[in-house]
């Protein structure tokens, strides 16, 4: 059967309302935190599952990639991450119970993880001359709806109340389901084989531990950022404002990457400058507790921005074949969630003993020191 695709630039739009959706529902939890303690009696742990439990769905979503992208097809998949996406966000608007916050995060979770796992495999397929650019867009598009959840939650739940808050991505997700069911009619559905595994090798592993750690402070900061400002005595706007701005410089980090990353064909020297700037960036945290955010907001956002799509290029220099880098990043990426989950949830427990998130910014930047051992490792070779 003939069909006409749609227009790059039309492609290029939709990719991006959809990426809008991809962050929101955890990214406002940090900002709502005073609200869902009060309101929800919400204890720090139970706030941490609220971004641990997207996270690890979303590892064993990507885990599954070759088995739901024969299974749903990259259309159809698409489709059910926005339904499961929108469904999530209503409930949240009717009951805002920790049982009922905690389910809906597992299946924000599960919508999340097939849109991340199925999107880039449409991008490629369909647009492959183009797929840098788009993935780039997507990326963006991701950062950009966690930048807008987190300055936005908390002055609107002071003027609408918790219930609308928590409920308002319901209304992205259905346009991007109603654009995304418009526009992709002229994009034939996905037949496809089983890709063939990728290899366990020990530098896979390492890979996969790599982007595990890595993605552990992006969670981090991202589910306990705003406490900590609120912990030295910060309104929860003005700390949303501040995960805000440092989710922008992220978005403003990638940008520059993609830009610069072609010079170094080995990646080594970047990666150790964007681990550093990350190591200062916790340890600014540390020392400066509520003082001067604008630095370690500016460290972390550069670090972090930086750091996901070059663990990503590195993990694409390690495969040789279309079908080897879909199924390498089938098993970087959903270990790798699966083992960033625990660092916010590490967090909240650290949080509900201590009444300090010191120790939570201690460990990640041993994991960070880690990294840079690590890093060391990735010289240009063949697996």
């Amino acid at each position: 059967m003939n069909r006409t695709l749609p227009a790059v630039g039309m492609f290029a739009l939709l990719v991006f309302v959809i990426a809008l959706n991809l962050r929101p529902i955890m990214a406002a939890m940090g900002p709502l935190f005073p609200l869902l303690q009060r309101d929800a009696q919400l204890s720090a742990t139970q706030l941490s599952l609220l971004t641990t439990l997207p996270v690890i769905m979303m590892g064993l979503v990507a885990l599954a990639g070759p088995l739901l992208l024969r299974r749903l097809g990259e259309v159809r998949g698409i489709a059910v991450g926005l339904l499961l996406l929108a469904l999530a966000s209503i409930a949240r608007g009717f009951e805002q119970s920790a049982t009922a916050l905690i389910t809906s995060a597992l299946v924000a979770g599960c919508g999340i993880g097939l849109i991340q796992a199925l999107m880039p495999a449409q991008i490629k397929r369909h647009f492959g001359a183009k797929a840098g650019t788009l993935m780039a867009l997507f990326t963006t598009g991701i950062m950009a709806g966690a930048a807008i959840a987190a300055a936005s939650a908390a002055p609107l739940a002071n003027a609408q109340g918790l219930a609308l808050t928590l409920a308002i991505p319901v209304v992205p997700a259905i346009i991007a389901l109603l654009l995304w069911l418009t526009i992709s009619r002229g994009i034939a559905p996905t037949h496809s084989n089983q890709p063939p595994r990728a290899a366990r090798s020990t530098r896979a592993w390492l890979l996969m531990i790599f982007f595990g750690i890595g993605t552990g402070a992006y969670t981090l900061v991202l589910a306990w950022l705003p406490p900590f400002y609120m912990q030295h005595g910060w309104r929860p706007d003005q700390s949303g404002y501040v995960l805000g701005a440092l989710t922008l410089t992220e978005v403003a980090a990638g940008f520059v990457l993609s830009a610069l990353i072609h010079r170094f064909r080995d990646r080594r020297r970047p990666l150790l400058v964007v681990l550093t700037l990350i190591l200062l960036g916790l340890i600014s945290l540390l020392t400066l507790g509520g003082a001067q955010a604008w630095l370690p907001t500016l460290l972390l956002g550069l670090g972090i921005g930086a750091l996901f799509p070059l663990s990503l290029i590195v993990t694409l220099d390690h495969a040789h074949t279309p079908e080897e880098a879909g199924a390498l990043l089938s098993f970087v990426q959903g270990g790798g969630y699966l083992l960033a989950a625990l660092m916010p949830l590490v967090a909240g427990i650290v949080r509900d003993r201590a009444a300090s998130l010191d120790s939570a910014w201690i460990i990640m930047s041993v994991g960070i020191v880690l990294l840079m051992v690590m890093a060391l490792r990735f010289k240009p070779q063949r697996m």
